[in-house]
């Protein structure tokens, strides 16, 4: 990934794959405009999900956050693209890496890395208790 430093922007990942892309409302932001935090953790969390699940092949559950960093602040408005990577696939659980990506309103085809983290799901049956993550 390369920076753009006249525009403070970032080229998208080629390696890792564009799982969800989503626009915070105005419901989602704090007093000053900004969208909570928790608010970004929760899609982080569905986005890290999609990789997790097709691996499984069913029911997951979050089961630890390794790292969660937030680089910049993300507004109403802005098209933010999720875009995740398989880390490890162990016997019961799958860790996957998710990096934020900003549009910012009026500034299309410019992207600003928002937030990462590393996430980490257990495969469960229907009883909610894991189960081995079947070979690829």
């Amino acid at each position: 990934m390369s920076e753009d430093s006249s525009a403070g922007t970032v080229a998208l990942p080629t390696h890792k794959e564009l799982v969800l892309k989503v626009i915070p409302m105005p419901a989602d932001s704090n007093a000053n405009g900004d969208i909570f935090g928790g608010w970004v953790m929760a899609q982080v969390d569905l986005a890290g999900g999609v990789i997790a699940a097709r691996l499984a092949k069913g029911r997951i559950a979050t089961v630890a956050v390794k790292e969660f960093i937030f680089k910049q602040p993300v507004r109403v408005g802005d098209l933010l693209s999720f875009y995740s990577e398989l880390v490890r696939i162990g016997r019961t659980s799958v860790t996957v890496d998710v990096e934020v990506y900003a549009e910012r309103i009026g500034l299309q085809g410019r992207y600003t890395k928002v937030t990462q983290a590393t996430l980490t799901y257990v495969a469960i049956d229907h009883q909610g208790r894991p189960r081995e993550v079947p070979p690829r």
